[in-house]
């Protein structure tokens, strides 16, 4: 070995152990979602920002361990407990219910902040939405309480709209409250709602299927990760059949999809970033509220409305939060 390599290995041998010290010593947080990382980077990049907020930088005075269930809810429990056995000091639980219950469920113990779209209360995750009372807290976007409103945009946008399409992710324990909801808002403005379920690739080319087969006007997309990890799919399907679609999320509409509504989904990650930061710092999650929007966006894609011939009423456009040309 020539001298110079001798010293920079000797100097590394050195080093490394006080390296791995360092990385021992700063606290190591654990990302579980039930989607896929390949699609769903963004929210995991929001996260980080509200962890930057917070004060905790990645690298820098904190680790993030991440586990993907990639569409697989059945998977999150045993992620769950691997992140609680590499010693987490608190686990980001976002992708809805189940990554939250698989978090909540983990033994030890560990402070959970879930991002979910449905009332968590309901669900067990927290005793009330002021005080959870618990060692889980987190951001709840209510969005099966938007189903109806997002009927009553595609009747505005569309207003020969009599038979609507729900897709929905079955294995999503909030479906059955979204569905409910949109259900009793179709009714008072004597549209039927079809439920057409979907949860995977295969399933979602089957659903457009059906949609041509049960002659369907437009439908909406259930507030799911799935769903919103499957976007580019579900809007080149819409595309191909020129049918109008509402989605829950903006991430949908500038790749084509026709409108969006519901709250932010960036700002809801950036939120548990921002309390997983501050339950780093001590706070205690049976104390900390459950944080819910105060916003939600409205987004149209104008050439994705003239593609399918709609007239997109003025006044409709000025309600937008957004509108792509």
């Amino acid at each position: 070995m020539r001298r110079r390599e001798f010293i920079f290995a000797l100097g590394g041998a050195a080093v490394s152990p006080l390296t791995a010290l360092a990385q021992q010593q700063m606290p190591l947080v654990g990302f579980l979602n039930s989607a896929s990382p390949d699609t769903y980077r963004f929210n995991a990049d929001s996260f980080r920002e509200g962890l930057g907020k917070a004060g905790f930088v990645e690298g820098r005075n904190v680790r993030i361990e991440e586990r993907w269930a990639r569409g697989n809810y059945d998977l999150l429990p045993g992620l769950a407990a691997e992140l609680v056995a590499m010693g987490v000091a608190a686990i980001a639980a976002t992708g809805d219910v189940a990554s939250a219950r698989a978090a909540q469920n983990a033994r030890p113990k560990v402070p959970v902040v879930f991002t979910i779209g449905a009332d968590p209360v309901r669900f067990g995750l927290v005793q009330s939405m002021n005080r959870p009372g618990g060692h889980v807290t987190g951001v709840s976007l209510l969005a099966y309480m938007l189903g109806a409103k997002r009927v009553e945009l595609m009747r505005e946008i569309a207003p020969r709209t009599s038979r609507i399409a729900m897709l929905m992710n079955p294995s999503n324990p909030n479906a059955m409250a979204e569905q409910t909801n949109a259900i009793t808002g179709a009714q008072k403005l004597g549209i039927e709602i079809i439920v057409i379920h979907a949860g995977g690739p295969a399933e979602i080319d089957a659903a457009f299927e059906r949609f041509q087969k049960d002659k369907i006007d437009a439908f909406i997309s259930g507030s799911d990760p799935i769903l919103l990890d499957r976007r580019e799919q579900i809007v080149a399907l819409a595309a191909r059949q020129r049918i109008p679609a509402i989605y829950f999320a903006r991430q949908f509409v500038p790749i084509g999809g026709l409108l969006s509504y519901g709250p932010s989904i960036s700002w809801m990650y950036r939120q548990a970033g921002e309390y997983i930061g501050q339950i780093l710092n001590g706070a205690n999650p049976a104390e900390m509220p459950v944080m819910q929007p105060t916003q939600f966006e409205f987004v149209i894609n104008m050439k994705t409305a003239r593609s399918l011939s709609l007239d997109v009423h003025p006044q409709l456009l000025a309600r937008a939060n957004e509108v792509i040309e």
